[in-house]
């Protein structure tokens, strides 16, 4: 393994979600069996670490992030003597390995909660969880404002008469983090599995956990917060507290005492980067998620905006940026690109998109140069499982199908599982080599059409959306320009990004102009076929080198 302690500050990390990764037991959904048996084709991909949403026990009320124990493996995924050998095998082809730490909130079948329904109000066994009397005359009301991210409010009243806090589904009741017995058992979990050989965590929610003490309404307060200057500036209740940081720098300390230090990624949903950086000092987690990049349009100056952004606030802490095209809760980036693009910097779920008229061979053609122009830019990149086949969202499940609380508690009906459908390996019809033959369906359905979109498939066509990642991939570990650093922007027409990178690279990324000239050098990787006479047409990028 490569053995350089900043190796994550240019890491290229594939996300797997292993319920629709791979099925090694037949049962339709994926596991750890299905995962190690294609962790060959993520070393020859060319990333440098998997990161593994949770596999931890779970009633799967929430896709396994509502976890009911979190130093033991789902018995749907394997067991814990498996995800060791993984580890194992993983390190062994070079590849490092990230978990995923859910600290927001438990399974409401965590043996803790169980413990605070048993228990009396006023309890030690209540005070891990933030139980509250409720407001008005009897009790009756919630103990404030507050809405869950999946609709409807965020508390649910419990026998006795008192209301938790669930910030999401019911299931998943929020921890209180004010509790030191809270962050003790997080610690002992980071070392748990840090001492089995995990690399690092991505963590679930990581702006979450702390609370305004006395849970002020939210009221008219939007999130994310308004720009510097508007409405004072106040802060959010239950978002992105400045106390949170205090939990980070501790979870630092424990990640540096081992000999290869562990690293860390935030998913925090924070604007702007100058607030979203403060997660990355020196002294706190080593990247954070660029969710800006992946709510930003296929627009070249709104993505040059984005870009600048994000390079100034990471470059004052010190930190590198951490871009992002797609993960299991967007739609994913081809469906994106498909629609018209909006004026604006903003997330979009499958409902928006399903009003827009779409183009999905345009979105391929965006999407493969987004690809470059991401893995072109300084710092590191995550690559969600399929994006590199350049799948769809799967935009027309049946309504019998879902899985997501998202659908069920917001009444929308779409939810996040379009894009966690089962990727497909191999064969001309479902499962696609998802699980073995004869086995049960695959969890959720698979299109028909996916024949040509399956790695075995593209495995074979040189102008593939795999072949173009892998090629992209080798390129970036083969060129000492690639990964961490700083770039500087080259002159361009309007609709093109266009910059340099020491020593001796460019990058050009035509999003919006007509057919234009490559800068001087030689092309080394282009997203798509140029013209006739050699220009780089619109929705298409590529990588110069000389």
């Amino acid at each position: 393994m490569h053995s350089d302690e900043q190796w994550w500050r240019s890491a290229v990390v594939y996300q797997v979600y292993p319920r629709s990764f791979a099925d090694g037991s037949g049962d339709g959904i994926g596991d750890i069996a299905g995962l190690r048996s294609h962790l060959p084709y993520l070393a020859e991909l060319g990333v440098d670490a998997v990161w593994i949403s949770p596999w931890y026990p779970s009633p799967m009320k929430d896709a396994g992030y509502d976890v009911s124990d979190y130093r033991d493996v789902e018995p749907v995924f394997g067991t814990l003597a498996e995800a060791e050998q993984l580890i194992a095998e993983a390190h062994g082809l070079g590849l490092r390995v990230l978990l995923d730490i859910v600290p927001n909130h438990t399974s409401d079948q965590h043996v803790w909660f169980q413990q605070a329904l048993a228990a009396a109000p006023g309890s030690p066994q209540r005070a891990r969880f933030l139980f509250r009397d409720g407001s008005g005359p009897d009790g009756d009301e919630p103990p404030n404002d507050w809405q869950s991210m999946f609709g409807g409010r965020a508390w649910t009243r419990v026998r006795d008469g008192q209301w938790y806090l669930h910030l999401f589904a019911p299931e998943q009741p929020d921890l209180d983090w004010e509790n030191p017995e809270v962050a003790a058992d997080f610690e002992a979990t980071l070392r748990f599995w840090f001492d089995r050989g995990v690399d690092g965590f991505r963590i679930d929610v990581a702006h979450g956990l702390v609370k305004a003490e006395g849970l002020a309404d939210v009221g008219e307060l939007v999130w994310p917060l308004p720009p510097e200057g508007e409405l004072g500036q106040p802060e959010h209740p239950h978002w992105d507290q400045p106390t949170v940081h205090e939990i980070y720098r501790a979870w630092r300390k424990i990640a540096d005492s081992y000999e290869e230090p562990r690293v860390f990624v935030a998913e925090a949903w924070v604007q702007p980067a100058a607030r979203l950086v403060d997660y990355v000092r020196s002294d706190e987690l080593h990247t954070a998620f660029n969710f800006e990049f992946l709510n930003t349009p296929w627009r070249a100056e709104l993505l040059r905006q984005t870009i600048d952004r994000t390079l100034q606030a990471h470059r004052e802490v010190g930190a590198p940026p951490t871009w992002v095209l797609a993960n299991h809760d967007v739609p994913r980036e081809v469906s994106r690109y498909a629609r018209p693009q909006p004026d604006r910097v903003e997330r979009l779920w499958l409902e928006d998109l399903l009003a827009l008229p779409s183009d999905f061979p345009l979105g391929v053609r965006r999407a493969r140069a987004a690809a470059l122009l991401m893995l072109a830019l300084p710092g590191g990149a995550y690559i969600y499982q399929g994006e590199e086949l350049g799948l769809p969202e799967v935009e027309n499940l049946p309504s019998d199908v879902l899985q997501d609380p998202r659908a069920f508690q917001t009444g929308i009906g779409h939810g996040r599982d379009g894009c966690r459908v089962p990727i497909p390996w191999s064969g001309s019809e479902p499962p696609y080599g998802f699980s073995p033959a004869g086995s049960a369906p695959p969890w959720l359905p698979q299109p028909g059409d996916w024949a040509s979109s399956t790695a075995a498939a593209e495995s074979g066509d040189h102008d593939s959306v795999l072949a173009l990642y892998r090629a992209a991939l080798r390129i970036r570990r083969e060129l000492p320009a690639l990964g961490d650093g700083d770039l500087q922007w080259l002159p361009a027409p309007d609709g093109v990004l266009a910059f340099s990178r020491t020593p001796g690279f460019s990058c050009v990324a035509n999003v919006s102009a007509e057919p234009m000239a490559l800068p001087a050098g030689s092309p080394v990787l282009v997203s798509g076929p140029l013209t006739a006479d050699g220009l780089l047409p619109r929705d298409t990028a590529a990588w110069i080198t000389g």
